[in-house]
């Protein structure tokens, strides 16, 4: 069965009224999927970069939400993900 992992940036520092959120940096993504690949038997089939809006807004369910809003505000933040599709070893 062919499954996927999203590794998606954490939020470090939440944004306010005048500051923006800041996030993990692309690199930290890369080493946490590098750790996991290394920590589990599976096959890697293929590993994806995915840009998505707002993923870490309140109303919105992440990397595994399919719809993502970008038009009821003034402004969207879109995040830089890494997707790997892979299959479990037996």
């Amino acid at each position: 069965m062919i499954k996927h992992i999203d590794f998606t940036p954490k939020v470090t520092k939440k944004g306010g009224l005048f500051k923006s959120t800041e996030i993990e940096k692309f690199q930290d993504i890369v080493d946490t999927m590098n750790e996991w690949r290394k920590s589990n038997s599976v096959d890697v089939i293929n590993i994806e970069t995915v840009v998505l809006p707002n993923i870490h807004e309140a109303d919105e369910e992440g990397s595994e939400d399919t719809m993502l809003g970008t038009g009821r505000e003034s402004s969207s933040h879109w995040y830089q993900l890494i997707r790997v599709w892979y299959t479990e070893q037996s």
